[in-house]
């Protein structure tokens, strides 16, 4: 259950560029979050900035009574979260939003991340690690600054695919490339889930569709209060049944979805429904 509490920051981390790991005491929070959640937070206890911003978490402590965000400093509200020093408190919100839904025992899952992106997936593998679950992580963005969080993942031995589009970190191109390359390869069952760009979800979907692959992907609309009340964070959602797309909430019904049920750019149906209307002997 969500919590509003004031959240002091216990420890920062500075990585390379705007980006920065920030930790806060929230009790509550570090025993209930799951991956794939999310906080509303903002620095400070005044009302200036006046809206919190959504990050998701990266990981929690338990047993310390922390979580941990991934920030990269953009914005005035993620700069004035950036600044803070060890001590000084903000105002936090969460957990909130529907969570990632690991994979069945003996499922592998495959984690594509772009860039920011990459936050759910720390915390999600943690989870699979705990549970013996196996997983890889496919992360890609526009340069290597754009890949920060990869010692991580290092730790917990989970197999990292790194991409970078100008070939400065691993593999040259998009993130899509290797991970069709293990798909064309895999022979235990898989199930995708992506966090990132919009459009590198979108082709994260069309190839869950094309293969007919289970996969959840966490949306980032812009959002305003995480409650459901000022309808700023609405997306297209379609199922099977519905004949017309429908306005949902992102911080309440997700940010996590079914990737066949999101009506993507471009599209007139979602895969869903698309997939409602073959034929039987197509679908087998």
């Amino acid at each position: 259950m969500a919590q509003n509490l004031d959240a002091a920051l216990v420890e920062k981390v500075a990585l390379d560029g705007p980006y920065a790991m920030l930790s806060f005491r929230h009790p509550a929070l570090a025993r209930e979050a799951r991956p794939g959640q999310f906080v509303m937070i903002k620095a400070g206890l005044s009302a200036d900035p006046p809206l919190r911003r959504p990050f998701s978490i990266l990981a929690t402590d338990a047993e310390a009574g922390t979580f941990t965000l991934f920030v990269k400093a953009v914005g005035v509200g993620s700069r004035a979260l950036a600044g803070l020093a060890p001590g000084e408190p903000a105002q936090c919100l969460g957990p909130l939003g529907r969570p990632f839904e690991l994979p069945p025992s003996g499922t592998e899952a495959l984690m594509v991340a772009g860039g920011y992106g990459i936050a759910p997936f720390l915390m999600m593998s943690r989870e699979l690690t705990r549970t013996r679950g196996t997983g890889r992580v496919f992360y890609g963005g526009r340069t290597r600054a754009d890949l920060q969080l990869r010692e991580p993942f290092e730790a917990l031995r989970v197999t990292l695919v790194a991409t970078t589009e100008d070939g400065s970190l691993g593999e040259r191109g998009r993130v899509t490339r290797p991970l069709e390359r293990h798909l064309d390869a895999a022979r235990t069952p898989v199930q995708l889930y992506a966090c990132g760009p919009d459009a590198m979800l979108h082709a994260v979907a069309r190839i869950a569709e094309a293969r007919g692959l289970p996969c959840q992907v966490s949306l980032d609309p812009w959002m305003g209060c995480g409650v459901g009340t000022c309808l700023g964070c609405v997306v297209w959602i379609q199922a099977a049944d519905e004949a017309r797309a429908k306005y949902r909430c992102a911080c309440t019904e997700g940010p996590v979805f079914d990737a066949r049920v999101v009506l993507w750019h471009g599209e007139e149906e979602s895969a869903a429904r698309r997939s409602a209307h073959r034929p039987a002997e197509a679908r087998a």
